[in-house]
């Protein structure tokens, strides 16, 4: 087992990137400026003690290691630096999820979701922490799902304002089991065009690689995202932002909120 895991006892315009109240980078919508040294800022002890708290609220069961989220306090201050020397050196690796399955709404079946360690939740709200400010700001304003600031009920009403507007005819759009068919190469490469850290690069290609344990087997993945996981809501848009683009460029409007979307017409579009 990694040491790192031992349980314990848009436009042309520049916009301007703030974590912590400071300004880090600045990100070209048009342009797609390329971000270095990412890492560095995923491993400030700000952003660290900032991911520590999120994972912390969101609380949560222990992961295949056993680590509960009140331990963790403890073994970051055990193992802080070697964590931070992992991550920048390249040598992190992080752990199997614990697969387990809840029920889906109104019986229909059940959903597969992925628990990781305490330790990786930590890294991956880290770097999640560090992404979001950069990619965010370019998704469309249609766009609700996982993003700060954004509800379901803002989604409603603006769907309300399209149906007041005339936009009469609808049609729901549910992508089939997106999470499990994501295809890694292509959301690696949509993250390189904006990303130029390949260390960072390559833990997030490590996380979306991870195996799942389910009765004490392991299963390895080639495609897909582990819902469940900090990062993978961001993910999921950063995939589904070409889906909004383009319909944005036929002059739809819609509502999009995760995997689910609504666009709307005056007339039929299909």
């Amino acid at each position: 087992m990694d040491n790192h895991h031992q349980r314990p006892s848009g436009d042309q315009r520049m916009n301007s990137v703030r974590l912590e109240g400071q300004q880090i980078l600045k990100v070209s919508r048009k342009d797609e400026t390329l971000t270095e040294h990412l890492m560095e800022k995923v491993c400030e002890p700000s952003n660290l003690n900032r991911a520590y708290r999120r994972v912390k609220a969101n609380k949560g069961a222990a992961g295949v290691d056993g680590m509960t989220v009140d331990e963790l306090l403890g073994w970051i201050a055990l193992h802080k630096e070697s964590l931070i020397e992992s991550l920048l050196k390249g040598g992190y690796r992080p752990q199997p999820v614990l697969g387990v399955e809840i029920p889906k709404p109104g019986g229909k079946g059940v959903r597969q979701l992925a628990i990781p360690s305490v330790v990786d939740r930590l890294v991956q709200q880290a770097i999640y922490q560090v992404l979001e400010p950069i990619f965010d700001p370019t998704f469309s304003d249609s766009s609700y799902g996982f993003r700060p600031g954004r509800s379901t009920h803002q989604a409603l009403k603006r769907a309300q304002e399209y149906v007041q507007k005339g936009q009469g005819i609808v049609v729901d759009i549910d992508v089939e089991k997106f999470f499990d068919r994501v295809n890694h190469d292509i959301l690696m490469s949509r993250l390189a065009k904006r990303i130029s850290d390949k260390r960072l690069l390559r833990i997030i290609r490590r996380f979306l690689n991870v195996g799942m344990m389910k009765e004490g087997v392991c299963v390895q993945r080639e495609e897909g995202m582990h819902q469940g996981s900090p990062l993978s809501p961001l993910m999921s848009n950063i995939l589904l932002d070409e889906l909004d683009k383009e319909l944005e460029r036929r002059g739809h409007k819609f509502c999009r909120y995760a995997d689910d979307c609504v666009p709307r017409a005056q007339r039929r579009i299909i």
